[in-house]
């Protein structure tokens, strides 16, 4: 496998070479929701085939062709470009190459609520990973305390000692800071819950769509109740946001904390090899 082809992170290992170069901007980084776009446009097609717009050989390629193109994607094989301009366009573009029924595919929905519900597709996804991460780190947190409930040592106010404390109760501190943060993240997901699709470009269809049909396919909980406001809200992306800042600012209190006891003036704990290293001028 070509490691040039290699794109960064996400489901696969690959990515193209020169991204900034190669691509627009946009493409550089909206690559990362084919996955969620992809699905998006299959359960649209699917929406289309029950409410007699395509048939159903139409749907059954369209549906083919896309899951051809994630696999290509997933394996360095899929040719992005510039002259397509994001994601979204690359795609279709390669639909359309592939079968003439794709050229269907954008009955009933604009680029508009297209990105807006693919957006919320991968902010879900990327909370959920999040959460996860989370509760398995407040649960080592929640071990490491119990393990020494009877060991004090000082509290500090400005670096002065201030308080004698179990360590416990300090390592507990960071758990609730965590909580705090995921109940941000579940804010966050229950804010981007929503299905877009089909608004349209601002005023939906006027075309017999079957939005709940399409909400249970993509796993959203309900549909946008108003066209205009959906293709335009980006709260949710606010939401996430701050739930990573707020995440950042506890882990980086966490990280300070344990490089604060770690050295020789404190020396409360000895960090082993794997998560430290040594200067390339003072002696070791």
């Amino acid at each position: 496998m070509n490691a040039d082809k290699a794109l960064w992170g996400g489901r696969f290992h690959e990515k193209p070479s020169s991204l900034f170069t190669r691509f627009s901007q946009s493409i550089s980084f909206d690559w990362r929701l084919y996955y969620q776009d992809i699905q998006g446009s299959i359960a649209h097609a699917r929406m289309l085939e029950k409410i007699g717009i395509i048939d159903s050989k139409e749907s059954e390629e369209i549906q083919s062709a896309l899951s051809e193109i994630s696999h290509q994607i997933e394996q360095g094989q899929f040719q992005w470009s510039m002259e397509h301009e994001d994601v979204h366009m690359n795609i279709e573009y390669a639909l359309t190459q592939k079968t003439k029924a794709g050229l269907k595919l954008h009955t009933a929905r604009s680029r508009n609520d297209q990105i807006a519900t693919t957006m919320r597709m991968w902010v879900k996804e990327e909370v959920q990973k999040i959460f996860n991460l989370l509760c398995r780190l407040q649960a080592i947190l929640v071990q490491w305390a119990e393990k020494y409930t009877d060991l004090v040592i000082p509290g500090y106010t400005h670096l002065q000692r201030a308080q004698p404390v179990s360590i416990a109760h300090q390592i507990l501190a960071y758990v609730e800071m965590l909580e705090r943060d995921k109940e941000k993240f579940l804010a966050c997901y229950k804010s981007a819950d929503v299905l877009i699709l089909g608004s349209g470009a601002l005023a939906g269809s006027s075309l017999p769509l079957d939005r709940e049909y399409v909400a249970k396919l993509l796993g959203f909980s309900k549909v946008s109740e108003n066209s205009m406001d959906g293709v335009s809200d980006r709260d949710f992306v606010l939401d996430f946001l701050y739930g990573g800042a707020s995440l950042g600012i506890h882990l980086s209190r966490f990280a300070e904390d344990m490089i604060l006891w770690s050295s020789s003036e404190f020396g409360f704990l000895e960090l082993p090899d794997s998560f430290s290293s040594g200067s390339s001028l003072m002696p070791k």
